[in-house]
């Protein structure tokens, strides 16, 4: 039951996503972003929904009357692909950093253009740096959540974290809060399997981080934070007896 109820919502996840992408190619010919916005909102909603009705997988959100008004530095744990529609929901003016590459997909690759999200140029790493910060200082002056998932790729549960500078470096640019989440996404989602395990994924936004600090006093404070908190989380599901644990 479990492997049909994964391959039904597969299937669903791919048809909603064609939809939404062919009914908001022609909503670019509208001005700004925000209809290509809220149709992020609206694939998002829809997926969600679907993961309930169908596997059963919920979400709990944590802790979203903390988060700082304004345009901010959003720095998440990254399990899975479950965070890159989910986030639309509480998140409404979210800008993603994004591989360039994807910009190049037929229509889908248009909207992310249309909805400004930040594109990292491939190159050495000072060419992706400057990339990205200019990118970022564009959506937050225009009061956006800049979105940076920090390790850059998905992490397994439980593996060794792997925090790379472009986070501290658009913390040191921007001078806005950074606002960390930890999640659990990927006991329900794994990176490398089709299966949707039922259960509730857990989303926690933690204490905002406030703007200037020394950068390895900034780096070491968002990591150990993080990292904390996902565990408890991983640990919570698992005392429930919902998810799978790491597997190493």
């Amino acid at each position: 039951m479990l492997v049909l109820r994964s391959l039904l919502f597969n299937l669903f996840f791919y048809v909603w996503t064609i939809a939404v992408i062919l009914v908001l190619v022609p909503c670019m010919l509208l001005p700004g972003d925000r209809v290509i916005l809220a149709g992020g909102l609206l694939w998002g909603r829809g997926n969600l929904l679907a993961l309930r009705l169908i596997c059963g997988m919920k979400v709990e959100w944590r802790g979203f009357d903390k988060m700082p008004k304004g345009a901010i530095l959003v720095a998440a744990k990254h399990q899975s692909a479950w965070e890159t529609f989910a986030f639309f929901v509480p998140f409404r003016r979210p800008a993603y950093v994004y591989k360039r590459q994807l910009a190049y997909v037929p229509l889908f690759g248009w909207l992310i253009w249309k909805a400004r999200q930040i594109p990292v140029d491939r190159g050495g790493k000072g060419v992706a740096l400057a990339s990205i910060a200019a990118g970022a200082e564009r959506a937050a002056a225009d009061g956006r959540q800049v979105m940076i998932f920090p390790e850059g790729t998905r992490r397994a549960v439980g593996a060794a974290p792997d925090y790379k500078f472009g986070v501290t470096h658009l913390y040191e640019r921007l001078g806005v809060p950074c606002q960390p989440v930890a999640l659990n996404s990927g006991m329900f989602w794994s990176r490398k399997s089709f299966i949707r395990r039922p259960g509730t994924v857990l989303v926690e936004l933690l204490d905002p981080i406030p703007p200037g600090l020394p950068p390895d006093v900034f780096a070491e404070r968002l990591k150990s934070e993080v990292e904390a908190a996902t565990n408890r989380l991983i640990a919570e599901s698992l005392a429930r007896g919902e998810g799978q644990g790491p597997s190493h």
